[in-house]
């Protein structure tokens, strides 16, 4: 994390890439055990946490801060991802498995395109960044 004010919203990005990066993993699990009987699938809670996270933020003084004020005082630590098993008591087949190829193939392709938006938008904040230091 860096901890110059200039870089606030680059570090909630960074939570929310490291985050992705996290699920990427954990999808990636989910569809390795496809075939592996009573496997239930897992899932990562963490936007919900952000926005909460987000919405503890103030501006310092007490009243309702804008967005900037609140990215710049988040507690991040409030924002965890949380890991947790989806659906534990539904199965798709006899072997008491609930990981679905399909939903799977599609969340990571939907997890993918997420990261891929959030470093995009990590580099636009370093570009900008850099052309007012005059590079």
């Amino acid at each position: 994390m860096f901890g110059s004010g200039a870089f606030d919203y680059i570090n909630v990005l960074n939570k929310a890439a490291d985050v992705k990066v996290y699920r990427n993993e954990v999808i990636s699990n989910n569809i390795a055990n496809v075939d592996t009987p009573n496997y239930k699938r897992k899932d990562v809670l963490f936007e919900e946490n952000l926005q909460r996270a987000l919405e503890n933020a103030s501006d310092g003084m007490g009243s309702a801060a804008t967005l900037k004020q609140k990215v710049a005082n988040i507690d991040l630590n409030q924002a965890k991802e949380v890991t947790y098993i989806c659906h534990s008591g539904l199965s798709y087949r006899q072997d008491g498995n609930n990981v679905d190829m399909a939903t799977e193939q599609t969340e990571l392709a939907a997890n993918q395109i997420q990261y891929q938006a959030l470093v995009d938008s990590m580099t636009q904040e370093f570009s900008r960044i850099r052309s007012v230091l005059g590079n």
